[in-house]
């Protein structure tokens, strides 16, 4: 699977070894940035990630900051991305299953590296359920 990465300063080293996990599962990943802890604003790199994903370069998104709460909401700007927030594996495989979620976002200063490997394998290995949700995926991306 095609992945892009990305985060602010805060999981800098967090995004590091998602990265280092991703690639050893065979999955081909694009490291969005940045590359070290110098201060940077969440927003640019939410964006950054929102449009590779929305354009289909990536199949998915890897999004994270230090709470995970700011570049979530710079990656849901883009109206073609649907980016859960989330801090275990359960609500990573739900946010699949029933909202198709095609970006995951991960605090790194609330979610060890473990629990976000747990999260993450959660989310990739989870299909989309469709049926009765996909109607209501659909309202996500055109409100009416």
């Amino acid at each position: 699977m095609r992945i892009a990465i990305a985060s602010d300063h805060a999981a800098v080293d967090l995004k590091a070894e998602l990265r280092e996990h991703l690639i050893e599962q065979g999955h081909e990943v694009a490291d969005l940035g940045p590359d070290t802890a110098d201060r940077v604003d969440y927003p640019d790199f939410g964006y950054k990630l929102a449009a590779v994903v929305a354009d289909g370069t990536a199949e998915r998104g890897v999004a994270l900051c230090g709470s995970g709460i700011g570049i979530s909401m710079a990656v849901n700007r883009n109206p073609a991305c649907r980016c859960a927030l989330v801090s275990e594996p359960l609500s990573a495989a739900l946010s699949r299953e029933h909202n198709d979620a095609n970006c995951i976002a991960m605090g790194a200063r609330l979610t060890g590296p473990d629990m976000a490997k747990a999260c993450l394998d959660a989310f990739l290995s989870t299909d989309f359920g469709g049926g009765r949700h996909a109607g209501r995926v659909e309202k996500l991306s055109n409100p009416s």
